[in-house]
């Protein structure tokens, strides 16, 4: 028996295991903010995620 008889089982489940879960992905669909029928949740919302973006966008210049 040569030695790649005893190595080709490991591999096989290497294709068949995903990269992202399943529950994580997205459809890929973006969808539109109006300020028109933004409540002031939405409002809030929008703010903190502009906020928490420009600390990612400072952080990332000091380490640089």
């Amino acid at each position: 028996m040569g030695r790649s008889h005893g190595h080709k089982t490991r591999d096989k489940n290497k294709n068949s295991l995903p990269q992202v879960p399943k529950n994580m992905k997205t459809d890929g669909i973006d969808e539109e903010f109006s300020r028109e029928l933004a409540d002031g949740a939405d409002m809030e919302a929008q703010a903190r995620a502009n906020a928490a973006n420009q600390r990612v966008r400072v952080h990332s210049r000091k380490r640089s």
